[in-house]
């Protein structure tokens, strides 16, 4: 019975660690992100490939996070309309770790955050 008790006190630590952990300002792995879907995170890693969709609908720029495009598992995707507000070109984040700050939703089968503002994306410093 002890033993019972102490794996069910141990699986509700775990639990709680995980909705901790995506909320409480810590990074998340682009990996792990599609498991924070609908809570709000900041998710950090490699942009794999960052692109400008400039005959897209909106012409979003998208940074490709957690694996080569088309198989990665998650992107930040600034609107058009929002390039304006960065002081450099977006482009130029290829290739560098960054951390994306917001509420995480589902594009597809991968994780996607909005980021409207230079407040919603920091270079990371992960050693």
């Amino acid at each position: 019975m002890k033993s019972l008790l102490a794996l069910f006190s141990v699986a509700v630590i775990a639990s709680s660690a995980s909705t901790a952990f995506a909320q409480s300002g810590e990074m998340i792995p682009p990996e792990l992100a599609p498991r924070s879907v609908g809570k709000d995170g900041m998710v950090c890693g490699k942009v794999e490939k960052a692109r400008y969709a400039e005959g897209s609908e909106g012409q979003p720029t998208f940074l490709y996070m957690g694996g080569a495009f088309p198989r990665h598992t998650f992107s930040a995707r600034i609107a058009g309309a929002n390039r304006d507000k960065f002081s450099f070109p977006l482009e130029s984040l290829e290739g560098k770790t960054v951390c994306v700050i917001g509420k995480i939703a589902r594009d597809a089968s991968r994780a996607e955050i909005e980021v409207s503002s230079p407040a919603g994306l920091k270079l990371a410093n992960i050693k």
